[in-house]
């Protein structure tokens, strides 16, 4: 069982680095599960399993972001309150075309790209065609100033743009956060902001998604379907990936925001790149 709990633990620390970072969870997690896959968790409650455990993360971004992100903080002035709101008012944009696109078109790709034979061929790619754009798009705008520098200076255009642009992150590999940072310096806004729009982005969205995904699970093991009942083991093994996701996403987060303030998106770039390959590697995908 001890190492049962190293894996849980492993997972906590990809889900947690991945998840922020524009380096794609998804590619990393299908490498991590086949690498190491859990022998007393079911398909069923691993699948519940890594919609909590990315609760955790969201959570990590709430309390990183919290004053920033509060509107009735006693500490800020009237202007900055109203700053606030203008930020909540950008995200709720932004997430309008990847909620509706995600609600319309998730289980479709879930059964049709990821359960398919080729759905590793299409994470693969995704890694390797983001990695491709990451590093052309830093190329083009080297030294180039950026328009937009904070997130509630986002026009609500560019917010709807990002928006869109974040639909892409449906398919396996691309990621969230690659999505919307990519998406934002296209239009010219800065590293930061760009990440920063990315995390308040996520919050919504993902809360929305992970609740959706555990409360059907949680249905179903109330009606006593066969494979939703938890045992003891699993329930243990969730505490403690969820605890080390939410840990590591608030150093991953830090680290980001830290990072893009001195350097380009061009390492994660070849990341991807190398992150792709691996993958058609593994899985005897690249002849």
């Amino acid at each position: 069982m001890i190492l049962e709990y190293l894996k849980a633990i492993l997972i906590g620390i990809v889900e947690g680095l991945t998840e922020w970072l524009p380096v794609s969870s998804t590619g990393h997690m299908i490498l991590v599960e086949s690498l190491f896959p859990f022998e007393r968790m079911s398909e069923n409650f691993y699948g519940m399993f890594l919609y909590v455990i990315q609760l955790a993360a969201i959570l990590a971004v709430i309390v990183y972001f919290f004053e920033k992100l509060n509107p009735f903080s006693r500490k800020k002035t009237e202007a900055e309150k109203k700053s606030t709101w203008t930020i909540w008012w950008r995200v709720l944009i932004g997430i309008l075309p990847a909620g509706i696109i995600g609600i319309l078109l998730d289980d479709w790709v879930e059964e049709t790209v990821i359960a398919s034979d080729f759905g590793n061929m299409v994470v693969a790619a995704a890694l390797l065609g983001y990695g491709i754009l990451f590093i052309l798009i830093e190329r083009l705008r080297k030294n180039k100033p950026f328009q937009t520098d904070a997130v509630e200076k986002l026009t609500w255009k560019n917010a709807l743009f990002i928006g869109f642009f974040q639909c892409l992150s449906i398919i396996p590999g691309t990621s969230r956060s690659g999505s919307t940072i990519l998406g934002g310096m296209s239009l010219g806004v800065s590293r930061s902001a760009a990440a920063e729009y990315s995390f308040f982005m996520a919050i919504p969205i993902m809360l929305g998604v992970s609740l959706l995904k555990v409360g059907k699970y949680a249905l179903r093991a109330a009606a006593q379907e066969p494979g939703y009942a938890c045992t003891t083991d699993e329930i243990g093994l969730l505490a403690v990936a969820s605890a080390v996701s939410f840990l590591v996403s608030l150093l991953a987060i830090r680290f980001l925001m830290e990072f893009v303030r001195r350097h380009s998106f061009e390492v994660f770039g070849w990341y991807r790149i190398g992150l792709g390959l691996l993958v058609l590697l593994y899985f005897g995908l690249l002849v």
